[in-house]
């Protein structure tokens, strides 16, 4: 395949699927410049494989597989770096922005501070969950199986209805 064609192929791909960059990013980044900078890893590790996309999968799902493992690598490194410098006065979880810009749920505020608290592969899990993503491709994406997908999801939904019952209303 031509290079222009390749490029302007994976260009298209990604605009039409690029609310899962900014799923991922808001998922796994408290702030907005650690979000710009995974989101850039991000498109820069999808160029880098899209030569070996094959189809067996869509475009959707593959691009989720590689952002979710991009994703759990940067919140990894993040973590090690913060561990190594002590922070200097912040919050302890920036709320996540509302897509629309508008005024948010106070329930979808708390839902996102409980999931941004859950651990990388956890939150990697209810994010697809969420996008209605079946159980079967949430483990294809994971590198799990697929009993395991409704066991952990089944368990992250009792943490987080315990969590949110202890929350004062």
């Amino acid at each position: 395949m031509d290079a222009n064609v390749l490029q302007e192929s994976f260009v298209e791909r990604l605009d039409r699927h690029r609310g899962i960059l900014f799923k991922v990013a808001n998922a796994y980044c408290a702030k907005p410049a650690e979000r710009e900078d995974l989101i850039q890893e991000t498109i820069a590790q999808l160029w880098r494989s899209y030569g070996r996309f094959d189809a067996r999968s869509s475009f959707a799902t593959w691009m989720y597989r590689i952002a979710m493992n991009v994703a759990i690598s940067y919140y990894r490194s993040e973590t090690r770096k913060r561990r190594r410098v002590a922070p200097f006065e912040e919050s302890v979880f920036e709320r996540f922005p509302a897509s629309d810009g508008g005024q948010t749920d106070d329930r979808l505020d708390l839902l996102r501070e409980l999931i941004g608290q859950l651990p990388p592969l956890d939150r990697a899990l209810v994010l697809l969950y969420l996008d209605d993503f079946p159980h079967a491709e949430i483990a294809s994406i994971l590198g799990i199986s697929e009993t395991n997908v409704g066991t952990k999801i089944a368990r992250i939904k009792e943490r987080l209805k315990r969590s949110a019952s202890t929350v004062p209303h």
